[in-house]
């Protein structure tokens, strides 16, 4: 087992590496002989089969499996802590040999078809991956059941194999639902990765009508190999170089030369420099990370105080998921089959409104309580801009690579992705010679980690959802909506009050997979354009972030400065209200979501 960590990381980091190159070589390949790579697409959408299955794995042994909280944790027989520790991490393996056995007999079902993805490579090999990873998330969940090593291996085996056989044996069989959607409920309250119980809830919706448990991995492996979804493991790359290098570092002094160094123009620069990072990197809290112990020394020093700072900070860190490429954005696209440079345009403008809500209703210009104590860094006026810039200019073209040539049609949202990661690895490596050996492994495991772990959830997730859809659960929510909300504005309201407190609960990934195929068709009757909604929907789930018990920016800031979570909790309350408000403007003002699209042509309401 000491060589497994070392394996599962070398293989999801080099299914990531070739993601990033097979596109890039397709490219140059393509003006001199018309093609590149035979399959070059399927190849690399497999590949990201690859990433996902044991980019989870390595999640899990991380322990960053996403999860709703250990509602027992905190409690003070330790007799209870352990049997809550025990009832989810055994049953989450048992589920996980479930979900291996339903994912077997999917590749049980296409070795009969005998296709090929390219070069000869049968293409169930590469989905033979699903059922390998399940087992290998099993065993590791299972062998956490015991703190005696001699018995973690062959307690990890029997709690897997129970679930494999268990599924193998009723697969197509009817089996009541309420049992197992208590035992899922149970799981969930004790801290079960989210992954396990979506996963099983599945199961237990197929099981219920007698339906085949290959469907729900066939929902799996559809997710997973969707043709737009390497777009997001390859900009999650991208902003991670830029996050471990001194990227950040020049662009904090580009945003604070450009708006001056006293407390408004470092705090209009923390907030902006705070939303661009999380764009860039997939995730709020890699920013709290990167930039927090960079942007509070610069607010201090401007006279800031120190508790509102890190509420800006933290706060400002979750707007980034409006600007393009970010991760949440994609994901809207695939799943509401909305062209991606749609929605990378679409965001622009309700990402810089939801920045001043943040600003002006969350009262983070009002100055500061003492005065300024300190000149700013790198001196003020037109030189410092021009002299920042210089330092800060590959950074800068950062997102001119993204947007351009996905937009100007010189590349697919799969091969733009691999061009940025591509330069992003250059610009760190050549330019500024940040980018080691060890320092790229480490961005390729994190990566792999991130996208492992979302992944997964998913494709769980899209298991629940088709099944739901089978059930006309979304036609029957339309004439259910219809009568009770009469109009547009009462509709407009109580879906943003409605994903508030979604947001609040549901990890944003899982929420936009849920969540958006019931919600879109309910949308699209009120006469809701689908890119709007899809705008609106992620700016209240900006919300989320600050909320617990899913608002991960709180954790994140609780440990980046050193401050409880209840006193961080407390400070991000006037974020939330101007988030709220921000969102609300973007549902009465439609065009702040399409005017962009309209005008360059992507779009056509």
């Amino acid at each position: 087992m000491r060589r497994l960590p070392a394996l599962d990381e070398a293989i999801a980091s080099l299914a990531l590496a070739l993601m990033v190159l097979i596109p890039v070589i397709e490219i140059a390949l393509r003006p001199f002989h018309g093609k590149g790579i035979d399959n070059a697409p399927l190849l690399v959408q497999h590949l990201g089969l690859a990433l996902a299955m044991f980019g989870a794995v390595v999640a899990e042994r991380s322990g960053h499996l996403t999860t709703l909280g250990n509602g027992f944790a905190g409690h003070p027989d330790p007799h209870v802590r352990q049997l809550a520790h025990l009832f989810g991490k055994g049953s989450s393996a048992i589920l996980s040999g479930m979900l291996a056995a339903a994912s077997w007999h999917f590749v049980a079902s296409e070795l009969e078809g005998g296709r090929d993805l390219a070069y000869g490579i049968p293409t169930w090999s590469v989905q033979a991956l699903m059922p390998a990873g399940f087992l290998l998330l099993g065993l590791q969940l299972g062998s956490r059941c015991s703190q005696v090593p001699a018995l973690r291996l062959p307690l990890g085996l029997a709690l897997t194999a129970s679930g494999f056989l268990f599924a193998h044996t009723f697969d197509g069989e009817t089996l009541p639902l309420l049992p197992l959607a208590l035992w899922l409920l149970g799981i969930l309250l004790v801290g079960a990765p989210v992954f396990a119980v979506l996963g099983g809830l599945a199961l237990a919706l197929f099981w219920s009508e007698g339906q085949p448990l290959a469907s729900v991995s066939l929902s799996h492996y559809q997710i997973t190999v969707n043709p737009s979804l390497p777009a997001l493991p390859l900009f999650t790359l991208a902003g991670l170089v830029f996050a471990r290098s001194g990227a950040a570092t020049r662009l904090g002094a580009l945003f604070t030369a450009s708006f001056g160094g006293g407390p408004l123009g470092t705090v209009i620069a923390a907030a902006l420099l705070c939303s661009f990072f999380t764009a860039f990197t997939g995730g709020s809290g890699v920013t709290i990370l990167a930039l927090g112990g960079l942007l509070l020394p610069l607010l201090k020093d401007a006279g800031y105080p120190e508790r509102r700072g890190i509420s800006l900070i933290t706060s400002a860190s979750a707007l980034g998921v409006l600007l393009a490429p970010s991760v949440p954005l994609i994901m809207y696209a695939i799943i509401a089959r909305v062209p991606i440079n749609t929605m990378f345009l679409a965001g622009l403008l309700p990402a810089l409104v939801m920045v001043a809500f943040l600003l002006v209703v969350g009262g983070y210009l009002r100055g500061p309580d003492t005065p300024e104590t300190s000149s700013p860094r790198g001196g003020t006026g037109w030189q410092a801009v021009l002299r920042a810039a210089w330092n800060a200019r590959w950074e800068i073209l950062a997102p001119v690579v993204a947007i351009g040539s996905l937009i100007s049609g010189i590349a697919t949202p799969t091969e733009s992705a691999a061009l940025t990661a591509t330069y992003a690895l250059l610009t760190q490596w050549l330019a500024h010679r940040e980018l080691d050996g060890p320092l790229l492994r480490r961005c390729l495991a994190d990566c792999a980690q991130v996208i492992g772990g979302v992944m997964v959830i998913l494709g769980m997730a899209l298991g629940l959802t088709n099944y739901l859809v089978d059930a006309g659960i979304p036609d029957a929510a339309v004439e259910w909506v219809q009568q009770a909300l009469p109009n547009k504005l009462a509709f407009l309201v109580a879906l943003n009050v409605f994903l508030f407190m979604a947001g609040a609960l549901m990890e944003i990934y899982a929420a936009i997979v849920v969540l958006v195929p019931l919600l879109l068709p309910v949308a699209v009757s009120y006469g809701i354009d689908p890119v709007h909604f899809g705008i609106l929907f992620l700016a209240v789930m900006e919300m989320g972030f600050l909320c617990p018990p899913a608002g991960m920016n709180i954790f994140f800031a609780s440990a980046m400065f050193a401050k409880p979570i209840k006193e961080i909790a407390v400070s991000v309350l006037p974020a939330l209200l101007a988030i709220f408000l921000g969102a609300l403007s973007i549902s009465a003002l439609p065009w702040l979501a399409t005017a962009l699209p309209v005008a360059f042509g992507a779009y056509q309401p």
